[in-house]
């Protein structure tokens, strides 16, 4: 699909879509409590279909009561024979393998695009330790393991990412039957962990989080037999749109938690800071009024946010400075390589020095860019052409349904001229 994005100023309202963060967890917990779940307002991004599909495979029933309502029962074991295929869903991956692996089966964890080519190897390391047999192919996917896994105290490296240690979490959680540790260093994404722990109360769990160093289970005593869950708005979807306000608009925000646990709730100090006119009262309002300035920011914990920062920093005074580069090799692209692609072409100066991008904001130019198959460059691209002097094309546009598949209604919706080809 080609999206092709004019120069548009954009206004109205706008609810921001279901967190896919919050949403796969629910999932991954629901499959192991014991009895029903209800999740509403479950998000409907290729990456939630994925996770719901997980759990189908794994045991769990799957249905659909009522409108924006899913309802999972499980009897919390994991039954699945055979493979299991995660899509393009890295947090899935990382998440389900440790909870695939309280089967005694032998499962082949798989996926498919640019999974198929991210490294996996963390698990060749820790697994062994906890009496799990796996076969991996170099690294990468498949993967083939067999359990149950037993739980212990070990050490993890975390610093490939936090995702593994959700995973590792939410399987012991399950499966302890008396207090364990996991000892983490070099952990990234402390946010992220922020909401697998608060989830994990929310279903009943007791994990003890000791500076973000040592995690300690606690065995399950009881639970509820049916547990709901909101599922709460996206802050990692909602930058877009409020960089989109920022810099070309006047828009209000609804439906997002604004005590968020969510890594990516940091783009509203980033607004605040390069001087964006922003009011918070329930609801987010902002617009472009003022002239934006130049910012510096650390994105190590929320990596997601580096393309709507970027957009932003193409449209401010100066040259801004983000820092965190290395945790964007291993995404759905390089996405350090993709954003100098596609802004260099728009006219944007980007240079990356050690782990510091630097972005000079000026006049952006319509050109043709590629999405890099990567939902997040795609969004950066339609929210940089709302200023570009003439129209932005983006050829593989449909990489938004990863985790964002209303983006471009979203945009239309706010008035934006928004033409898709393709469809």
């Amino acid at each position: 699909m080609i999206a092709v994005i004019s120069p548009s100023v954009i206004r109205g309202n706008i609810t921001a879509s279901a967190s896919k963060s919050a949403m796969q967890r629910a999932c991954a917990l629901a499959l192991l409590h014991t009895g029903e779940t209800y999740i509403y307002n479950p998000g409907k991004s290729n990456d939630d279909k994925a996770a719901l599909e997980i759990i189908s495979g794994m045991g769990a029933i799957v249905e659909y009561p009522a409108e924006n309502t899913v309802l999972v029962k499980s009897n919390g074991e994991i039954t699945v024979n055979g493979e299991i295929n995660c899509g393009e869903s890295g947090l899935s991956f990382r998440m389900f393998a440790p909870i695939a692996a309280l089967s005694g089966n032998e499962i082949i964890l798989n996926g498919s695009g640019s999974l198929l080519n991210r490294p996996m190897d963390f698990l060749d390391q820790v697994f062994p330790q906890l009496g799990i047999e796996i076969t991996s192919n170099y690294g990468k996917l498949p993967l083939k393991i067999r359990g149950p896994l037993h739980p212990k105290t070990i050490k993890i490296d975390a610093s490939q990412s936090s995702q593994y240690l959700t995973g590792l979490l939410f399987a012991y959680a399950k499966s302890a039957t008396a207090m364990v540790s996991i000892n983490v260093d070099n952990l990234k994404s402390k946010p992220y962990i922020d909401l697998s722990l608060e989830m994990l109360r929310h279903f009943g769990y007791d994990v003890l989080n000791k500076d973000y160093q040592q995690f300690f289970i606690k065995p399950v005593k009881t639970q509820k037999e049916t547990i709901e869950y909101f599922t709460e708005g996206d802050w990692s979807g909602a930058a877009f749109l409020l960089v989109a306000g920022a810099v070309s608009g006047d828009i209000i925000m609804r439906g997002l938690n604004l005590e968020s646990s969510q890594a990516d709730i940091a783009i509203l100090k980033v607004l605040k800071v390069c001087g964006a006119d922003i009011s918070i009262d329930g609801m987010i309002s902002i617009n472009n009024k003022n002239k934006l300035k130049r910012f510096t920011f650390d994105a190590t914990d929320c990596p997601d946010l580096f393309p709507p920062l970027v957009a932003l920093a193409a449209n401010c005074v100066g040259i801004s400075c983000i820092s965190g580069v290395s945790r964007l090799r291993e995404k759905e692209s390089d996405r350090g390589i993709a954003l100098v692609d596609i802004f260099s072409r728009m006219g944007i100066s980007i240079e990356i020095q050690a782990d510091e991008m630097f972005i000079t904001g000026g006049q952006i130019t319509g050109t043709s860019i590629s999405s890099h198959h990567d939902h997040r460059i795609a969004m950066a691209g339609a929210v940089a052409g709302l200023q570009a002097n003439d129209v932005v094309t983006i050829s593989d546009a449909e990489a938004v349904n990863k985790s964002y598949p209303a983006f471009y209604d979203h945009l239309k919706a706010l008035g934006a001229e928004v033409s898709l080809k393709g469809v």
